[in-house]
C-alpha cells in the first residue's frame, strides 16, 4: 500500500494533516494517546505510560482493552487502507505497549529538534539566530493539552521545558549578536509561563532593553521583584539585579556590549524593598563519601576534569551557562563512584556547597524520587525555612534556581531514570557543575541541554588487578599471581562483582586465592558466587533492576541473545533468534543497548560483558522452554547458513 501523507504538530494543541487536509484526531482520549505517541516518536510507550496519561490516578477496570481500541482507531485514520487488526504500518505494537514511526520531516517536534541542532552548529551568530527563530515559531501554545490532567502529564511538561531551556538559549546568543527582536515573542511567552523564574525574566529584561524598550525593561523587574517578595520571600538574585541596572543605564555611548550577559553583582539595597529579609546563605557539603580504593580511570577523570575549566570560567566564552556531565554505563561499572570520586576532587572549586541526592531511578521497590521531593532537600540545604518552601515543583525550582544564582555549586544527581527526573533540577546560572548517573542513556539532556555524555565500561586488566590489589593487599597478588588473573577474569573486570570477590578475601585472610578462584569455577559461570546479602552488592539483584524496566519484548530479546554462540550478534543474528523483522530486531536492540544492557561495539554489532550473559543464561533457562530455546537455535543456525550459501 502506498503511504499517505501526513503532517502533526504536537507543540501546542494537537493537529493532524493527511494529503493537506486536517482531519480530527478523534475525542478527547484518543487525541491524548496520539499526542503521547508523538511525543516519544519512534520509541515504545509502555501501556502503564499510556494508561496514567489517559486517566492519571483513576483507570477504569477495561482500562488496556480501552487502549487497544484507541490505537485500532488511530490506526484507521492514519491509514485507512490498512487492515484494523493489522500490526504493520506507522503504529506498531511491542516494547510493552505501541510505537509510532512517524518520518521525522512530518512531526513538528522533530523539524524542532533538528533546527536547534543546526542553530548550534552555526559559526555566524546571525545566521544562528534565524534558525533558533524558525525553531521558536513552530510552537503554538502549550504542549497537547487534551483531558485535563494530560498538561500536567511528565512527557508533556517535558516538552514545554524542553522548549523553555531552547528559549533561554537562543536569547543568549541573539543578544550576544544584537538580534534581541528575533526571540522576544517567545522570550516574552515563556517568561509569562514562568514568574518566579529569575533566570528567564533576567533575560526577558535585557532583551526589552536591548531593542529600545526600557520603560517595559524596568516594568517587567519591578512585578518579578514583588513576586518574588510576596511568593518566595526573597529579594532579587545578582542576575536580574544586574539586568535591571543595564537596563536603568542604557548605553553608554560607543558601547557595543551592553546587551551581552551582565555580569553578576551585589544587590542594590535602594533598586528594591521587597519587606523580606533575605534567606540565609548556606554552603552545603552533602556529598557521600569517596570510595578509599577507587584506581584507574583516568582517560575518563582527564575528560570530566577539562569540563571543570569550562565551570570555573563562569559560563564565558562558548562555555555553557550550566556544565553537565551524564556518566552512563551498566549496572556495576562504577558510575557512582567516578562521579563521587571527581566531586571530592573538585569540592574546592565549587566554594558555595555540594548538592547531592539519589534519585532512585532503578529502585526494585517503590517510584523514583520525584523531582519536587529532591527540589526539597535542596531547598532545606540551602537554607530555606521550611515555612518558606512553596507547594509544585515549578515554584520550588523557581526558589532553586534563584538561591543559587550567582553561586558556584556542584550538583551530584545519582542513579537518575531519565531527562525529565533531572531538568527540574539544573542551576540556570553560570559556574554550577551538574554531574549525573543513569543506566539509561540520557539523550534528552545531550540534545536539548547541552549535557556531555561518558559511556563507562569495565575496569582495563590492569585496572581490575590494581583494583584487587587494593582491596586485599598487594602482597598477596604479588604471591598468587595466576589465581588473581583467573579473580579478574571470572568476574567480568565489572567493579562490583570485583568488590564482593575481594571481601570475601579480605574476610578470610588465610584463605589462599586459589581457592576463592576454585569457588568462581565451580559456579560454572553462574552468578551464585558473586550473591551478597546486601542487594545494593547482589549482581544479580543489581542486573534485575535494569532488567525489569525493559519492555516484555525487549527483555525477551535479551534473554534470546544468550543462546547466540559468538562474542558478537548482528541485527540479523537477532532478528532470527527473536522470530521477528530486522527492523523490529533493530528497534529492540536500541532499547537494550539505551539501557547498557548491551554494547554497540561496530555499527550494527552488539555485545556484552560475560556477567550480563550470564545474568541473560539464567534468565533463559528459567522463562523459556526448552521447546521455545530449540527453535531460537533453528532460525539462528538457518540464517548463519543462508549467509553461507
Amino acid at each position: 500500500m502506498a503511504s499517505v501523507p501526513l503532517r502533526f504538530a504536537v507543540l501546542g494543541e494537537l493537529r493532524v494533516w493527511r494529503d493537506g487536509t486536517e482531519v480530527a484526531p478523534g475525542p478527547p482520549l484518543r487525541r491524548t494517546l496520539l499526542a503521547l505517541l508523538l511525543a516519544r516518536t519512534g520509541t515504545p510507550v509502555p501501556l502503564p505510560d499510556i494508561v496514567d496519561a489517559l486517566w492519571a490516578d483513576r483507570p477504569p477496570a477495561r482500562a488496556v482493552n480501552m487502549v487497544h481500541r484507541h490505537v485500532g482507531e488511530l490506526r484507521r485514520m492514519l491509514e485507512p487502507g490498512l487492515p484494523r487488526r493489522a500490526e504493520g504500518g506507522l503504529l506498531l505494537r511491542g516494547g510493552g505497549g505501541y510505537r509510532l514511526l512517524a518520518p521525522s520531516d512530518s512531526v513538528d517536534l522533530l523539524l524542532f529538534r533538528r533546527l536547534v541542532a543546526r542553530a548550534r552548529e552555526q559559526s555566524e551568530v546571525r545566521q544562528a539566530v534565524g534558525v533558533y527563530a524558525d525553531a521558536l515559531a513552530l510552537r503554538r501554545g502549550r504542549a497537547a493539552g487534551c483531558p485535563a490532567q494530560a498538561p500536567e502529564h511528565p512527557v508533556f511538561t517535558e516538552l514545554d521545558r524542553e522548549y523553555d531551556a531552547v528559549v533561554r538559549e537562543a536569547a543568549e546568543v541573539a543578544l550576544r549578536g544584537g538580534r534581541a527582536e528575533r526571540v522576544l515573542p517567545a522570550l516574552s511567552e515563556s517568561a509569562s509561563r514562568h514568574p518566579l523564574d529569575e533566570g528567564l525574566q533576567a533575560l526577558l529584561v535585557r532583551a526589552l532593553a536591548a531593542t529600545g524598550r526600557r520603560a517595559e525593561a524596568l516594568d517587567v523587574f519591578r512585578s518579578t521583584a514583588g513576586r518574588l517578595a510576596d511568593e518566595l520571600g526573597v529579594d532579587p538574585g545578582p542576575e536580574l539585579v544586574a539586568a535591571q541596572r543595564r537596563a536603568a543605564a542604557g548605553p553608554e555611548p560607543g558601547d557595543s556590549s551592553w546587551s551581552a550577559r551582565a555580569e553578576p553583582t551585589t544587590p542594590d539595597p535602594t533598586a528594591v524593598h521587597p519587606g523580606s529579609p533575605d534567606l540565609p546563605s548556606v554552603a552545603p557539603a552533602q556529598l557521600p563519601p569517596a570510595l578509599p580504593v577507587f584506581v584507574g580511570r583516568a582517560p575518563q577523570l582527564n575528560r570530566l576534569r577539562a569540563l571543570l575549566d569550562d565551570a570555573s570560567a563562569g559560563g564565558g566564552g562558548a562555555a555553557p551557562a550550566v556544565v553537565i556531565s551524564t556518566i552512563t554505563g551498566p549496572a556495576g561499572v562504577g558510575k557512582t563512584a567516578l562521579a563521587v570520586h571527581l566531586a571530592h576532587e573538585a569540592a574546592d572549586r565549587f566554594p558555595d556547597g555540594q548538592l547531592y541526592v539519589d534519585l532512585r531511578g532503578f529502585e526494585p521497590a517503590g517510584r523514583p524520587t520525584r523531582p519536587q521531593d529532591a527540589l526539597r532537600g535542596f531547598l532545606d540545604a540551602l537554607g530555606t525555612p521550611t515555612a518558606r518552601t512553596p507547594e509544585g515543583l515549578d515554584a520550588r525550582a523557581a526558589l532553586y534556581r534563584s538561591l543559587a544564582a550567582g553561586r558556584r555549586l556542584l550538583v551530584l544527581l545519582d542513579n537518575a531514570r531519565d531527562a525529565a527526573q533531572v531538568r527540574p533540577l539544573l542551576p540556570g546560572t553560570p559556574g554550577c557543575l551538574v554531574l549525573v548517573t543513569s543506566r539509561n542513556r540520557l539523550g534528552g539532556l545531550v540534545s536539548a541541554d547541552g549535557a556531555h555524555p561518558l559511556t563507562l565500561g569495565t575496569l582495563t586488566p590492569a585496572e581490575a588487578r590494581s583494583a584487587l590489589a587494593l582491596r586485599i593487599g598487594a602482597g598477596r597478588v604479588a604471591t598468587e599471581p595466576r589465581a588473581a588473573e583467573e579473580i579478574v577474569r571470572l568476574t567480568a573486570r565489572l567493579p562490583l562483582a570485583l568488590a564482593v570477590v575481594a571481601a570475601r578475601a579480605a574476610d578470610r585472610p588465610t584463605f589462599p586465592l586459589a581457592a576463592l578462584a576454585a569457588q568462581l569455577r565451580a559456579a560454572r559461570g553462574g552468578l551464585e558466587a558473586f550473591r551478597d546479602a546486601d542487594p545494593a552488592l547482589d549482581v544479580r539483584a543489581v542486573f534485575s533492576w535494569s532488567y525489569d524496566a525493559l519492555g516484555a519484548a525487549a527483555a525477551r530479546m535479551f534473554r534470546l541473545l544468550s543462546l547466540h554462540p559468538g562474542p558478537e550478534l548482528t541485527v540479523q543474528a537477532g532478528a532470527a533468534l527473536a522470530g521477528v523483522p530486522v527492523s523490529r530486531a533493530r528497534a529492540l536492540l536500541v532499547e537494550l543497548a539505551d539501557a547498557h544492557l548491551v554494547t554497540e561495539r561496530t555499527p550494527g554489532r552488539y555485545t556484552c560483558h560475560g556477567l550480563l550473559r550470564t545474568y541473560a543464561t539464567e534468565l533463559v533457562r528459567a522463562t523459556e522452554s526448552e521447546d521455545e530455546r530449540r527453535a531460537s537455535l533453528r532460525r539462528m543456525l538457518d540464517h548463519s547458513l543462508c549467509g553461507l550459501r
